[in-house]
């Protein structure tokens, strides 16, 4: 019993820790600020740009850290790629007879416009690529992870993975026939926001955490 009642006190006190109060602070107060964030879509990206050119000059500077500009020009066309995916793939949809009769009788039914749904919401792209372009701003400053590479080998792969990837990516919009942005107007209503309910959901996830 006495040891029981030890390790509950230990556990307790750990938990009450200053460092521990610190951290549960300092996520509540960032995720308040992100989902403060989430509608001022413009400024949002204002930021990540200024984040992008810091980085650029950076290794325009150094000269170097080729690799974690390529790592980081890959992580970022992959999140570009979730971006413009819708999140149900149509061809897994079409694959499943229940789930295709189901999407075309309920398109039957309702008339209204429905929005693309993204596989990577805007809010959750956004705060990717900017935490990506601080991360790997932060790698620069640490010299074992400045290669020696021949870097116009690198720009030469990147960008036939670039267009690689994008050229099978308008192909399947184009077969299925969806576009990743929607030119009608919006009628704004309780569900039309994605990126800050995003961020309100993660935000329970973090305070529960």
């Amino acid at each position: 019993m006495e040891d029981e009642s030890g390790n509950e006190g230990d556990g307790h006190t750990m938990s009450d820790s200053p460092l521990a109060r610190w951290r549960i602070e300092f996520s509540k107060s960032f995720q308040n600020h992100l989902d403060r964030s989430a509608p001022h879509l413009v400024r949002r990206w204002i930021v990540t740009l200024i984040a992008a050119v810091i980085y650029i000059y950076r290794v325009y500077y150094a000269y170097g850290f080729f690799v974690v500009s390529y790592g980081l020009a890959t992580y970022i066309l992959n999140l570009l790629i979730g971006f413009l995916s819708p999140k149900v793939d149509p061809e897994l949809e079409a694959l499943d007879p229940a789930s295709a009769s189901a999407s075309s009788e309920s398109s039957k039914d309702s008339d209204e416009f429905k929005p693309f749904v993204r596989r990577l919401p805007e809010f959750k792209f956004w705060y990717a690529a900017t935490k990506a372009f601080v991360v790997a701003f932060v790698m620069t400053f640490f010299s074992f992870l400045d290669v020696p590479v021949f870097w116009p080998i690198l720009l030469c792969y990147w960008l036939f993975l670039y267009f690689l990837t994008m050229k099978r990516q308008i192909v399947h919009m184009i077969k299925y026939r969806y576009l990743p942005f929607d030119f009608r107007k919006k009628r704004y209503g309780g569900n039309d926001r994605p990126s800050s309910s995003n961020s309100l959901q993660g935000g329970q996830t973090t305070a529960q955490t």
